[in-house]
Formats: structure tokens, sequence, C-alpha cells
């Protein structure tokens, strides 16, 4: 019995390290699980710039997996989806509905480009044999960007399992360019089916996320679902819907599937039934929210890891610098040679020690001659010539030495140096080198990978999001009101009962308030619009106003993008009295100056020759000269009168 206990408790643990370190838990090094590492590999193998057939490649995966290909196929239409390595043709499914790919041997895929630049080097990777002994197989590959927080994993094994979130590939070489840096970093998620999600609670990749689909409910009638939690397709979405209408956890008329490229699920509800009745409940009862663990568990020097985010970019920031150096050093060598080769075969035969041997009968006599004859120019050499050296020079053809250009070969030596002394630098300044290759691919790929999910604190911005914009703001320029109970006027805006308003006054004082239902502002209101993040980031007041110590017209632009709520604020000094004021771009300030003689003088100042500024600032005096009035022109208008 000791024996059976023996045997059992011995092979499960060959099993359970088995399992987790070559199967279920990816590598530090390189982000990857050795199935995904295969399938690379196997790519990289066959790579000529054209498709090749999945059964293809799935096949030659199979020298080095010891697996069935079910396996093989089904991650690699996983690492394909994830569009950062490998290019795909024809149908590999659809990540939102759920659709499985077509069978391997009706789709193609080869490698991307990007696979070259940061995955692949042969020369500085370290092999080691298949599990049959027929081929060599990498250990690692040598990444040289962070993969695990850019692919994102799971995986169960042995007493114990992985889930980590994909994170932007732009924002984790970015966090990687600050730690070279020495600088501070933050990095999140970045789910790739988009919608929301708060990571209050991350806890540098260990803790819990919440992801939430982004629902359209401008509808008071219609909800529609424009974006994914992370992990749920539409098909797990619609049962959970239809699950939660069906326990009359929410009421809901009817529901239908419009997802093609993008999607696109409608909600419809039943009469009586309101938007607004239903957004918690699907929350609550259905898919539409979802809550992640998450544990970073990898594989680090043969052992398994718990990590966190900050600690994975230091690792990588340091094999980036590693790998380089590496690159780096056999280049060096490359180069070491060829000068040392070129300067040999210029001295070889610029000096006619060819000619030097044709007496020679003996193999060895002639050797010695040609390496006598290089001992005069043993300082321009720099290395001792050996008889490699010697064996490659004298097979040498004649045609080539007849024909022999000095000029160009002297040349390609100059060429070489300066190249090596480029090598040198980079070598003396590896840090500076790591940052402009990071740099480097951030140019030719920041605009394929844009960030798809929102990042928000999901119990400040829900009520917002699904929130009805049904308030008219309205103004009564003969009245002075402004307000969504306002009688008479014009509308200016739809508003929700959760936005607020920012209106500035005749005087230049501001206001930044909860949308009113009645409030006096005065006549001759300047402006009033939605102060919600990004109206105040796109919208730049440009104002004329008169000091009134001089009557000198100054001109000033800034955005409002810090204030406190009911708050009365100023957009011009004390001593200031505000001309005009405009909130439109392609405009120039057009200022009647007082002068002496009855001919009344005017000049124009566009807008955009001054500098945006804080709503504090006083301003740029246009000219110390009394003024009569002012006000802002279209530039196109302007152009067109000089024309």
């Amino acid at each position: 019995m000791a024996y059976i206990n023996k045997i059992f408790n011995e092979n499960f643990l060959e099993y359970a390290s088995y399992v987790i370190k070559e199967r279920a838990i990816p590598h530090l090094d390189d982000g990857l699980k050795p199935v995904q590492r295969r399938i690379l590999q196997s790519l990289h193998d066959v790579d000529d710039g054209k498709f090749h057939k999945v059964a293809n490649i799935v096949g030659h995966a199979m020298q080095y997996h010891p697996h069935g290909d079910a396996s093989i196929y089904e991650a690699l239409v996983n690492l394909a989806n994830k569009e950062l390595f490998i290019d795909k043709q024809g149908n590999f499914g659809n990540t939102l509905t759920g659709d499985p790919a077509s069978a391997a041997r009706y789709i193609e895929c080869r490698l991307l480009p990007m696979a070259g630049e940061v995955l692949f080097r042969p020369d500085i990777t370290d092999f080691t044999d298949s599990y049959d002994g027929r081929r060599k197989e990498p250990i690692t590959l040598p990444a040289k960007i962070p993969l695990p927080l850019i692919l994102g994993a799971e995986g169960i094994a042995v007493g114990m399992s992985t889930r980590m979130l994909p994170h932007n590939f732009v924002e984790v070489l970015e966090a990687e360019q600050a730690h070279l840096k020495g600088e501070e970093f933050e990095l999140f998620p970045d789910v790739p089916s988009g919608g929301i999600i708060d990571v209050s609670n991350y806890n540098e990749g260990n803790g819990k996320i919440l992801s939430r689909a982004r629902l359209d409910s401008s509808d008071p009638k219609r909800i529609v679902v424009r974006e994914l939690p992370y992990g749920v397709t539409t098909e797990n979405l619609i049962t959970s819907i239809e699950a939660a209408a069906r326990t009359n956890k929410i009421k809901i008329g009817a529901i239908n599937d419009y997802t093609t490229e993008f999607v696109e699920i409608e909600i419809k509800l039943p009469r009586g039934v309101h938007t607004r009745d239903v957004l918690d409940g699907l929350y609550a009862f259905t898919d539409c929210e979802v809550s992640i663990a998450l544990n970073m568990l990898m594989i680090r020097d043969d052992k398994p890891a718990v990590m966190t985010v900050p600690e994975v970019i230091e690792h990588y920031s340091g094999r980036l610098v590693e790998l380089l150096e590496k690159e780096l050093l056999l280049e060096k060598g490359q180069l070491l040679d060829k000068i040392h080769a070129r300067t040999l075969e210029k001295i070889f035969i610029v000096e006619k020690i060819y000619k030097r041997i044709e007496p020679i009968k003996t193999v060895p006599g002639i050797f010695r001659t040609v390496h006598k004859g290089f001992d005069q120019f043993s300082g321009e050499i720099g290395r001792t010539v050996t008889d490699d050296d010697v064996e490659r020079l004298l097979k040498i053809p004649i045609r080539r030495i007849s024909q022999f250009d000095i000029e160009r070969m002297e040349d390609e030596i100059s060429q070489l140096q300066q190249r090596l002394d480029e090598v040198e630098h980079h070598l003396k300044h590896l840090v500076e080198y790591a940052l402009s290759f990071l740099e480097g691919i951030l140019e030719k790929y920041r605009d394929k990978y844009p960030r798809h999910s929102e990042i928000v604190s999901l119990h400040k911005v829900d009520i917002r999001d699904a929130a009805k914009k049904n308030l008219k703001v309205k103004y009564n320029p003969d009245t002075g009101y402004l307000g969504h109970e306002t009688s008479g006027g014009r509308v200016l805006f739809d508003a929700s009962v959760y936005d607020r308003v920012l209106y500035v006054k005749k005087d230049g004082s501001y206001l930044i308030t909860d949308v009113p239902d009645k409030v006096f502002v005065g006549k001759g209101m300047l402006y009033a619009g939605l102060a919600d993040k990004e109206t105040c980031e796109e919208v730049v007041f440009s104002l004329v106003y008169r000091n009134l110590d001089n009557n000198y017209p100054y001109i000033k632009r800034c955005r409002i993008t810090q204030f406190i709520l009911n708050r009365s604020y100023s957009l011009v000094p004390e001593e200031g009295n505000i001309v005009r004021l405009t909130t439109k771009e392609d405009v120039a300030a057009v200022v009647d100056f007082r002068q002496k003689s009855l001919i009344s003088g005017s000049d124009q100042f566009p807008v955009s020759d001054y500098l945006i500024k804080g709503v504090k600032a006083r301003g740029v005096r246009i000219k110390p000269k009394e003024f009569t009035s002012a006000r802002f022109v279209s530039t196109k208008t302007l152009e067109k009168k000089e024309s």
C-alpha cells in the first residue's frame, strides 16, 4: 500500500508540474503558453510572406506539440483574433456573437510584420529539443514588449489558475517608456469588446473589475446594447436578459439582435414601462454587468509566481535593454568581421600580395608568403590574420581582382565603420536606445490600436449615461430668463436633469449650475451651454474687453475647465469691461480705434494669433490706444473684402 501511495504521489506531482508549466500557465518572458509559442514558431518556420492554410500550420505545429490538433487549431484561432501577430484570411469566427471559425482547411493565416520586429531573433534565442527530439523549439521567444499584459491570459492548472485581462498596446509601451525614464505610471485593462469598466479595485492586476455593456438609452421606449462586457457574447447576453424577463426581474416587450460588424441588440419595452425603469434591473440581473476576479499568475524562473502590473513592466524594461544589448553586440561582431575581411581584401589586391605567390609551389609556402605580406599592415588591419582569412583571399576569382574598384571598397569600409560607430554609441546609451526602439514601434502602430473600453467610476456616471435629454433649455432675450420652463424665446440645447449648464452674463460674469427651471440671467446674455467634460475641453472663449483705467483694448482666450458649482466667476479682471465674446475659432477681432483726425481707423486681429490661457489670465493688450468699439468677424469674410 505504501508503495502504491508513493507511485500516486510521484506521478501526481509530475502531472501537476507538467500541466502548470507546459500547458495552462503563460511564461513571464514572452507571455505565451507552450501551444501559442509553438504555433508562432511554426508560422515563422514556413513564413514566406504568403498565406498558409491553417490546417497546414496545425500539422506543422504538431511536430512541436505532443497533443491533438484540436487544441492547436483552437489556440491559433484565439491568438489570431487578438490581431497582434497573425494576419487572417477567411472566417475566423466572431468574438462578439460567439460564432465559431470555419474548418482549418478553409481559412488561412500568416505572420504580421510586427512579429519579426518584436518577437523573433533566432541568433539570440535559447532552443531545446522537441518532445520527440527531432526538432529544436524555443524555450521562450525573445519578446521585446510586455506580451503578458497586451495579450492577457486565462488558464486552469492543478491547484491554481491564472486570469489576466488584456491591456491597450499603446498604453503598455508608454508605461514601459515611463519606467525606463524613471517616471511614475498607471496601467489599466482595455476590454476588446468595449463597454465600460470600473478599475477602482484592480489592485495592480490581482483584484477585480466591473465590466458593463454600453447601453443607448436615449429612447424612453427602447434600449440598444452597443458594446459588450468582457467575456460576454451577444448570445450569452440575450439568454441572460430572457431569463431575467421570465422570472419577472425585468420587464421587456421584445428583443432583437441586429449584430454584424458592430454590436446592436435592441430591447423594446412594453406599454407603461420606460427606459429608466429597466436600466438598474439590466445591470443587476443580466450579463450587462459582470464582475471579473483576476490573478496574475505566470511562470517565472521555472516556478509559478503571482506578479503585479508594475513588476511585469519592470521585468520587460530590463529584458528589452538586455535583448537590445545582445543584438547590438552580435551586430558589432558581424561589422568587425566585415571590416576585417574588406580591409584584407583591399590590401591583398592593391598591394599585389597575390602576385607574390606565383612562384611558390607548396601550399604551406603560399600561406607563409601571404601572412608575411600582411605583416607591415598590422596597424591598419587591427587583428591577427588567420589561415581562414588567407583561405578566403586565395579563393577570390581573377576577374574580381582585375575589376577591383578601390574607391568603392573604401566607401563600403567607411559605411561599415560608420554603422559600427553608431552601434558602439547605442551600446553606451542602452536606455536611450531602448526608448527610441519603443518610440519607433509606437509611431508605426499607434493608430492601429485605439482604446476600446472606457474607464469610469460606474456609480458616478451610469445615471447620467442612461438619462434621456428631454429638457429643452431656452433663453428669452426679452425677459432675460433661462431654463427649461422659460416661456417664449428659442431652444438653445437639450439636457437631462443630471446635466450642468454654464452661462455667461452681459457683464462677463459666469456660473455653472444644475439645469435651471427658470433663472434670471439678464438681457443680453453672452453664452449658455452644457458644462460637461467634453464641452469644457472643446469650447474656447475669445473675448475683447476694455481696461477702464486707460480705455485700451485687451484680447483674451481661455477654457473653463475648473469650477465650483453655483459660484460666480468673471472672465475679465476687476478693472475690465467686456465688449465682445465668441466661441468661434476662425474669426478676427476688428477694433475701431479713436482717431485725432476725422478719418476713423480699424485694425484686424485674428484670434488664432493669441495663446489659450487660464481663466485667471489678464489677456494681451491689443494696442496702447483708445478704442470706440470692437466686433468679431469671420476671417473668410475679411479675406473676401480684401480681395
